[in-house]
């Protein structure tokens, strides 16, 4: 099982988690929001750092950025083209773009959806698949 950890507060981050949970048939992702009190039983991820760049885990191995984004895609067997951001060529590019993207999510946020931060202070995440309806 892949457990992702995910910044709460952030509307398009949010987005993306509520698709990989639609996509997760056979309930193979774990999607822990960092803001949430899921998140204190797991004392190996730094929240400073979680804050920071997207954190994974699989295998008790911790993994970060497009990894975890890469990884996740491929464990709902969806977006195969984000495969391709982990290629050697591709990846030094595609990881500095990706820096770029988690160090202005906020305002990313708001120039795409008008919200820089969800309302309630977390955004809503589908926990179910009664939800999705």
């Amino acid at each position: 099982m892949l457990t992702v950890f995910y910044d709460g507060t952030c509307p398009l981050c949010a987005k993306e988690m509520n698709a990989l949970r639609a996509y997760d048939e056979k309930a193979k992702l774990n999607l822990v929001d960092i803001h949430s009190e899921a998140f204190s039983s797991h004392p190996d991820i730094d929240p400073t750092a979680a804050m920071t760049i997207l954190h994974g885990k699989i295998d008790n191995q911790i993994i970060l950025g497009l990894d975890v984004t890469a990884a996740a895609w491929k464990t709902v067997d969806r977006k195969p083209w984000v495969q391709a951001l982990r290629w050697p060529v591709i990846r030094w590019f595609a990881d500095r773009a990706y820096l770029w993207f988690a160090r202005n999510r906020y305002r990313l946020s708001w120039m795409l959806t008008g919200r820089s931060r969800c309302a309630t202070g977390q955004c809503d995440i589908r926990t179910s698949k009664e939800d999705k309806a």
